[in-house]
């Protein structure tokens, strides 16, 4: 069902023409979180009861979406075919397909658009300030985004929906998505958001390191990778990064490719200081990421690979 569903993220993409009719489950969850957050983060109230009031907003989003999860899990197990339903479902989950798209719509930009072109597009998947980006930050910027959310958009989901079913993946997207939202250490959200950002590090803690071997295995098979030396990249790099996760799935492409990502960032709050990830080449140029989507594309492909021996394995010792 995960491979079925694998491969029908990529068949039908973020699905905009059926969700200009119906709700994403994604948006339903963050219609609840700011609902709630609008409800109990006022601050006026002392730092603790905003920590508290957060973990109770955490823990019960999470818990509610994962009883969802269980009730359609049922459901789908009653109704003949209903394992379809289930596939299209954890499908939408998904983003393997749209994340390539929109890192894809960055070269485009940039080639076609120029600077321009190259901002107007990056600014729909990073949430640094891309008015401050050069050409080479726009580029460093689109491939950052891509190893970083191969592995909370789609190794992430894949493995929590492994290990729990529908339960799993709809909790993890419920943790993804309050991390995104209220995951902050700015004034109104470093203590409300306190328990979501430290429950996302922990749902991304194996999944992160997954997505890492996953492109170094791709990069045997990618045109320019090697993966000797994303081994190298992650070993030296990924402790650096100021997310315990997100400096795996980095090294590993930075390493791949021989290019330097990260460093300092421009945010609508300010500017942050952040390490490089990677010794390679920091002037990305479209090609650049052009050749990030081609180790995507083949980490994908591994991916699904590893899942399909996984469901022969388990299909072996059924029988």
């Amino acid at each position: 069902m995960l491979g079925l569903a694998l491969l029908l993220d990529w068949l039908l993409g973020d699905m905009r023409w059926f969700f200009n009719f119906a709700p994403h489950p994604v948006v339903l969850i963050g219609k609840l979180i700011s609902f709630l957050e609008k409800k109990l983060n006022r601050e006026s109230r002392s730092k603790n009861a905003r920590i508290a009031r957060g973990m109770v907003v955490t823990l019960f989003v999470t818990g509610f979406t994962a009883l969802i999860g269980y009730a359609l899990s049922k459901t789908f197990s009653m109704i003949p075919y209903g394992w379809l339903g289930e596939v299209l479902l954890v499908a939408i989950l998904l983003a393997g397909r749209s994340l390539f798209t929109h890192v894809g719509a960055v070269a485009k930009g940039l080639k076609e658009g120029g600077i321009e072109g190259g901002r107007e597009a990056v600014s729909h998947i990073v949430g640094r300030d891309p008015k401050t980006l050069d050409e080479f930050g726009v580029a460093r910027a689109a491939v950052e985004s891509l190893a970083e959310n191969y592995a909370d958009g789609v190794v992430a989901p894949a493995f929590w929906y492994l290990v729990f079913g529908l339960p799993g993946i709809l909790a993890y997207k419920a943790i993804n998505t309050l991390d995104s939202m209220i995951g902050y250490r700015t004034k109104r959200y470093k203590q409300f958001g306190m328990t979501a950002a430290r429950l996302d590090d922990l749902a991304n803690w194996i999944p992160a390191r997954l997505s890492a071997l996953i492109i170094t295995l791709a990069a045997f098979f990618a045109p320019r990778a090697n993966p000797f030396r994303s081994i190298k990249f992650i070993h030296k790099f990924a402790g650096k990064h100021a997310s315990p996760n997100a400096g795996w799935p980095e090294g590993a492409m930075a390493g791949a490719l021989d290019f330097a990502l990260g460093g300092p960032r421009r945010y609508p709050g300010g500017v942050k200081e952040a390490a490089w990830i990677g010794s390679g080449k920091a002037r990305l140029k479209p090609a650049d990421i052009r050749a990030s989507q081609t180790l995507y594309l083949i980490s994908n492909l591994v991916k699904l690979g590893m899942v399909t021996i996984l469901a022969i394995i388990l299909t072996m010792q059924a029988v």
